[in-house]
């Protein structure tokens, strides 16, 4: 483990507090297929580091990381979990084994209560795919700490950015927050294609919603942005469950109400919207960052 990465009170020295992100991990093929997205995760870690300072560790809120009650999984080391089935064999090669952050989730727990939400810490391990895939690039020397955070999949936007408005005070300590699920998830709509055209045409439907998402963020307009199911185009369609978007709100609640930056566009099978997000004050430098960022 990193030196004084699971202490917060040795947090290294950073050019400005942490810009949360959420980032769009697709199918678990983006793993071995990483077009322009993982092009852009390979730029998005040394970006983070050029920007901000190098994490000291990262909070992980996962599409595929749910439970009954908010649960750290607050194991000493982690492995990488194979939480898909039905696709390439070459998938379950893939390895990303990284430390955990015990100490941390000590300190998240006692943040999470001072708010009145309730959270178990578990000594448990395991990085599910949304976590480990977009890892692999930004950080493929697995090194940094990670800090799952199993959320409750019913519970609406609001309350969810508020989950992540408890955890903002430790991107001033060197802890980025990281949501990860895809701006749009209809896997349904993606295997009728047989997954054979990963550079399909991006379909009108998801055009619209990935449209009207990205006006509201840079309206800084939550109401209508926790209200997405309701308002924004073809949102079923979109999400028929909304379990892909929902990390969103809660790297967004880490920031504050202010205005979310798109730091990135693109779009496999046709389907998946693969956008990332950038939350806070610290957002605008790190779209400059990826500017001349080189990979990993």
């Amino acid at each position: 483990m990193a030196r004084g990465a699971d202490d917060c009170s040795n947090a290294v020295m950073h050019k400005s507090t942490l810009s949360p992100i959420f980032v769009s991990h697709g199918s678990p093929m983006t793993a071995l297929e990483p077009r322009e997205a993982g092009a852009f995760m390979r730029r998005l870690g040394p970006a983070m580091d050029a920007a901000f300072g190098r994490p000291k560790a990262i909070v992980a809120i996962s599409a595929h990381t749910l439970a009954r009650v908010p649960a750290l999984l607050a194991a000493p080391r982690h492995e990488a979990v194979y939480d898909f089935g039905g696709f390439d064999e070459a998938l379950y090669t893939l390895r990303y084994d990284a430390p955990g952050a015990p100490a941390l989730a000590a300190e998240v727990a006692a943040r999470l209560r001072a708010a009145g939400i309730e959270v178990q810490s578990l000594p448990r391990g395991g990085l599910d795919h949304g976590i480990w895939t977009p890892l692999r690039y930004m950080w493929p020397a697995a090194d940094l700490p990670v800090l799952p955070l199993a959320w409750v999949p019913d519970w609406s936007p609001r309350r969810l950015f508020d989950l992540g408005t408890a955890l903002a005070p430790l991107a001033a300590q060197g802890v980025l927050i990281m949501g990860t699920g895809s701006i749009t998830h209809n896997l349904q709509r993606v295997f009728a294609g047989g997954l054979r055209d990963v550079e399909r045409q991006a379909s009108a439907e998801s055009s619209a919603f990935r449209d009207w998402f990205a006006e509201r963020a840079a309206a800084n307009d939550w109401d209508a942005l926790c209200d997405y199911r309701h308002r924004a185009p073809h949102a079923a369609l979109m999400h028929p469950s909304d379990e892909h978007l929902l990390p969103f709100f809660v790297a967004a609640g880490a920031a504050g109400p202010l205005p979310a930056v798109r730091l990135h566009a693109s779009l496999t099978y046709g389907e998946l919207g693969m956008d990332a997000y950038a939350f806070g004050p610290g957002a605008t430098a790190l779209r400059q960052a990826l500017a001349v960022a080189q990979p990993a």
